[in-house]
């Protein structure tokens, strides 16, 4: 509701109130004896003081409505200014073409690529719209989404216990104080991280802020390296508690070395153990050596065996192929002398019959032959095969025997060593001593170290201080560092202008969609010329 509308309204709320007044006046005033004169002065007042209300309120519904109407008419005559500066530069723009002489054929070019380009404008901002409209009802959906959680979450807080919605809203307002915490500390991080940019920003801009700056790192440094000399110059403690101290580091010492002595006693009676362990070890072995030296014995021979049956397998294999294509051309011949032999039958059957036979039973007996030395061949191949398996065996077997004793072997070096080393505690003692040395001499050295790094943060604090007081007492510094909030603050104003001026241009930039409308009263335009064609037709 606008200011006018609401003067109005009261306006009327009052005459309401006035005439109420004054009719409980007229009526009261044949009950009570009123002077008359002085009703009529109240109610003569009450129209003066209404007709003069009403006439101000009128004069500020029409001064208001004046404004109004001024500020819209404004608005008019500002898009007809903009409308008319767009024709003055198109005018300008064809006087300055026909000025240079530029041909029709250029202009047309112009005036077309202008024309490509508002089309493809207009085609975008369509896609846009649908792409908008889309996304509205997307929005839309998931909007409905939520008031459907919202009314569910509300039904399942409905349908709790009361204990449950107690605790419900005591969770519920935790997590908004929760919540509000949260945002003040982000709005404080962010008012920090802005103040530390713009400390940066004017570290940056000043040579005098950065030599500042790396003082105070380096004395940062310093002061970090002071507090921990003195810590430890208090962790040293005077000579009677450091002498209690050593004692402390001699009994611990000690205990330390009978403890080590335990332990090399223990690791003696496991180095007994386990030599015994490897004596039975070696034992069983020899006796498993055995074992396996009678069974390698009979390998070596078969596989020895098998190495010459294989040697000679190939000249056996050319004399039994020999002796076949021999025993095949005699297989042949014999074949062709049965064959003359049986047309010499009808002639002599007696001595052809007895020679067939004979002929016969020794064909029988060599391919009887042939085959049992096939057959040996074949088995000769199983059993070799069968003993190098059992040989591959064995020696898998005899590998991981010497690993693992290869392994107790290094165990017992390495134990042999450790007991070298722990028998000989002169050696550890002077060893420790030797430490204690060097460590006094490192204790000497930082103490030096640390009386001259004193020194040296004394000096730059005096320098720092001095440095620090002229620039208080500096007046260029002061002015830099007004001018610099100065120009922050401006920069600061320069981007909110900036940001209010880009949402105002995008809330007053009619172009789009006067453009889709020059468009679609273009179509229409078309679209009833052809049905006022059509209709004359």
């Amino acid at each position: 509701m606008s200011l006018p509308q609401k003067l109005i309204s009261f306006r009327k709320k009052l005459i309401c109130i006035t005439r109420r007044i004054l009719s409980i006046c007229l009526m009261k005033k044949g009950k009570i004896n009123y002077p008359s004169k002085s009703v009529n002065t109240l109610i003569l007042s009450g129209f003066i003081f209404i007709s003069n209300f009403w006439v101000g309120s009128v004069k500020l519904s029409l001064f208001y409505n004046l404004v109004f109407s001024c500020a819209l008419r404004a608005e008019s005559l500002a898009s007809e200014i903009k409308e008319f500066q767009g024709q003055l530069a198109d005018y300008n723009m064809l006087v300055d073409k026909l000025n240079t002489n530029t041909d029709m054929e250029e202009v047309m070019s112009d005036y077309n690529l202008l024309k490509a380009q508002n089309d493809r404008e207009a085609q975008s901002i369509d896609i846009i719209f649908t792409e908008r409209q889309s996304k509205e009802k997307v929005i839309q959906a998931v909007e409905d989404d939520i008031r459907q959680e919202k009314q569910a979450a509300e039904n399942i807080i409905k349908n709790m216990s009361e204990q449950d919605q107690t605790k419900y809203t005591e969770m519920k307002m935790a997590n908004e104080k929760l919540l509000q915490e949260l945002s003040s500390l982000q709005q404080e991080m962010d008012a920090v991280n802005m103040k530390e940019e713009a400390l940066e920003a004017e570290i940056t801009h000043s040579q005098i802020k950065q030599e500042a700056l790396q003082l105070y790192e380096k004395l940062h440094g310093l002061e970090e390296h002071r507090d921990q000399m003195i810590a430890e110059d208090k962790n040293m403690g005077s000579p009677q508690e450091e002498r209690e101290r050593l004692l402390k580091q001699v009994k611990e010492d000690n205990q330390e070395i009978a403890s080590m002595e335990r332990q090399l006693t223990e690791i003696k009676e496991k180095i007994n153990h386990l030599n015994e362990g490897i004596r039975q070890l070696d034992m069983d072995l020899e006796e498993h050596q055995g074992e396996k030296n009678l069974k390698c014995k009979e390998l070596k021979k078969r596989e020895e065996s098998m190495d010459n049956f294989l040697e000679s397998f190939e000249e056996a294999k050319n004399q039994e192929l020999e002796r076949k294509s021999e025993i095949e051309a005699n297989i042949v011949a014999l074949l062709e002398h049965s064959s003359r032999n049986v047309t010499r039958m009808k002639q002599i059957s007696s001595v052809t019959n007895q020679e067939l036979k004979i002929m016969q039973e020794d064909l029988s007996f060599k391919s009887i032959e042939m085959q049992k030395s096939q057959n040996t061949a074949k088995n000769l191949g199983t059993d070799s095969q069968r003993l190098q398996m059992d040989l591959q065996k064995m020696d898998l077997l005899e590998g991981k025997m010497v690993d693992e004793l290869t392994s107790l072997k290094e165990k017992i070096e390495q134990m042999t060593k450790d007991l070298e080393v722990y028998n000989n505690l002169p050696a550890l003692k002077t060893a420790g001593e030797e430490k204690k040395k060097k460590l006094q001499e490192e204790k000497e050295r930082l103490t030096k170290h640390r009386n001259a790094f004193k020194k040296i943060m004394e000096h730059l604090n005096r320098e720092y201080e001095a440095l620090k007081l002229q620039l208080q007492e500096n007046e260029t510094h002061a002015q830099l560092t007004n001018l610099e909030r100065k120009w922050q603050h401006h920069e600061q104003n320069n981007f909110v202008m900036k940001e209010f001026i880009a949402t105002k241009s995008q809330e007053s930039d009619y172009q789009p969609i006067m453009n889709n409308v020059m468009k679609k009263v273009a179509e229409y335009n078309k679209t009833i010329i052809e049905a006022l064609q059509s209709s004359k037709n």
